[in-house]
């Protein structure tokens, strides 16, 4: 993104961002062991289970997203 975000969205990017390390913070723990024992080969498995930890942080950040703009909402009566 080049456009600088509002001050209150870019508030919110930030918050978002915290969230989503926090969240994620196993799945980056997991990512740099893999690229540690990979050594100086990081391809071939390595490359699909390192892909692997990504998607999963994606969906996390998905997840961390969706959950700050749920409202409140009771069932139906």
């Amino acid at each position: 993104m080049n456009k600088p975000l509002p001050d209150v969205q870019e508030e919110e990017a930030q918050q978002l961002a915290e969230a989503i390390a926090e969240a994620a913070s196993e799945e980056f723990l997991q990512l740099a062991r893999q690229l540690v024992a990979a050594g100086c080969s990081p391809f071939g498995k390595t490359e699909f289970t390192i892909r692997d930890i990504l998607l999963k942080v994606g969906a996390k950040a998905y997840q961390q997203h969706l959950e700050q703009k749920k409202t409140a909402m009771k069932a139906p009566v």
